[in-house]
């Protein structure tokens, strides 16, 4: 594969997506480059965020002349990108070569090819305009990661809600013991009325209190990104009105904990949930979590123990580098995670399958299906699963650059039944023929069949701390 004069060879292309450009290729190879030359430039991006945190990610591009300029502007813009979702910060600065930072100036500009992300990154999450900044690389922000230590917590009475685009699930917990679950099934992205998701959202509380004497706490998982229980952006709520959102939305958390009697109440994006609940499954440190599910989750535990700041939105985030690569519906952006890690990435991959649907049927209904076939053994329906294996392998590796990965857990129904073992097993073959090392350092952990539906509504039921 030859892209902008980059030229990979992937030793295992997904079956049914023999062109995938893999992020992870793609950059060793720009790297071993990179390494070839000896006049190489130094260049490291903070993203900086209201409470003063500051993320810094270094590296090196080629000299910033003759054909190697669209090479390092592939490369950098791709970097910014994944670092603006991973991260997150209304201020980017480039610390390093000032031509660069003057390009992706006007990438990430109202009028730009990434005006959603200059738009919802900046305005939406943090309420200021995205900037990008350049100083010399010498002067570059120093880090200041800022991290919380949530979850765990199994004292009490507890109620855990998972909200997801498809369904809602909830759990109640007492001292640790699961003593009820349930999914509900909903369709929240076309639903214009913030009542509608409000009604939604309280039987879920109520499904899980009527299972307990009492209740002390209440924990969120939810697809989007929240600070102090406000939302700042959800897709959930991608068909109410800008107005309706800031007026019904915004807070709908605060005013439901007010109307439960002010008990311990904490929200959190569903995929850092997602990565609590498999490092307590694992009883590990240093876990990337994924869940594959409506659209893609993902959180991480540091080796630490703790959750950070960083939004973790790797739905967003470029994993495949081809120029015709599949569109993200709601940015418009090419190559991301959402459409290789979900039921968007099975529905997109049916047709090559030789799998039909009737017109309009939901992606949710069409994923059902897939499993079906899967369970009866149907070829079709695994190489879909094999595809998404091999997406994983390489995604993986990936990942791997930006977050210090001592083990994985995956959990979401793509994973649900006998298609997320051949999901596993593929991409660890990947791993072992691409990246022996971090294949052989890194730990992978599936949650049993329950877990992998509701492992996110336990785990969110033990984020809050019950306070005398």
């Amino acid at each position: 594969m030859v892209l902008q004069n980059i030229c990979i060879q992937p030793k295992r292309r997904p079956v049914l997506d023999p062109d995938f450009v893999p992020a992870s290729l793609w950059n060793r190879e720009f790297q071993r480059r990179v390494a070839e030359e000896k006049t190489g430039e130094d260049l490291a991006t903070s993203l900086e965020r209201p409470d003063g945190a500051i993320s810094l990610y270094s590296t090196r591009i080629l000299p910033h002349q003759g054909p190697a300029i669209k090479l390092n502007l592939r490369y950098v813009e791709r970097l910014v990108k994944f670092l603006l979702w991973a991260q997150s910060g209304y201020r980017v600065t480039i610390a390093g070569n000032a031509a660069i930072a003057r390009a992706l100036r006007r990438v990430y500009a109202p009028d730009g090819a990434r005006q959603f992300d200059y738009r919802i990154v900046g305005h939406r999450i943090f309420g200021h305009s995205l900037e990008i900044r350049h100083c010399p690389f010498e002067a570059a922000p120093a880090p200041n990661e800022k991290k919380t230590l949530v979850g765990g917590n199994m004292d009490g009475c507890r109620v855990g809600i998972d909200l997801g685009g498809t369904d809602r699930k909830c759990a109640a917990v007492m001292d640790g013991r699961v003593l009820f679950s349930e999914e509900v099934r909903w369709d929240p992205y076309v639903q214009k009325d913030p009542a509608w998701h409000r009604r939604g959202i309280q039987d879920s509380f109520r499904r899980a209190a009527n299972a307990l004497p009492r209740v002390d706490a209440v924990g969120v998982s939810a697809a989007g990104i929240y600070f102090q229980n406000r939302v700042c952006l959800a897709s959930l709520f991608r068909g109410v009105s800008e107005e309706n959102f800031d007026q019904h939305v915004r807070n709908l958390f605060l005013d439901l904990q007010r109307e439960w009697g002010r008990i311990p109440m904490l929200v959190v994006n569903d995929g850092n949930v997602s990565a609590l609940a498999g490092a307590l499954g694992a009883k590990a440190t240093g876990v990337l979590g994924i869940a594959m599910g409506t659209c893609l989750a993902a959180g991480y535990v540091t080796v630490s123990g703790h959750l950070t700041d960083w939004m973790n939105e790797l739905s967003f985030c470029p994993l495949d580098y081809r120029e015709d690569a599949p569109v993200d519906e709601w940015s418009g952006d090419r190559g991301c995670g959402a459409q290789y890690f979900s039921q968007q990435a099975v529905a997109r991959l049916a047709p090559a399958a030789g799998l039909d649907f009737l017109p309009g049927m939901p992606l949710a209904d069409r994923l059902i299906r897939v499993q079906e076939l899967m369970a009866q053994g149907d070829a079709r329906a695994m190489k879909i699963y094999q595809t998404i294996g091999g997406y994983l392998g390489y995604g993986i590796a990936h990942y791997a650059e930006f977050y210090r990965i001592k083990g994985l857990t995956l959990l979401g129904r793509v994973m649900t039944g006998p298609g997320g073992d051949v999901v596993l097993k593929e991409a660890q073959q990947v791993l072992r023929e691409e990246f022996p090392e971090l294949a052989a350092a890194m730990r992978i952990h599936v949650s049993d069949e329950t877990m992998k539906r509701h492992g996110q509504a336990v785990a969110a039921a033990s984020l809050p701390v019950i306070r005398p």
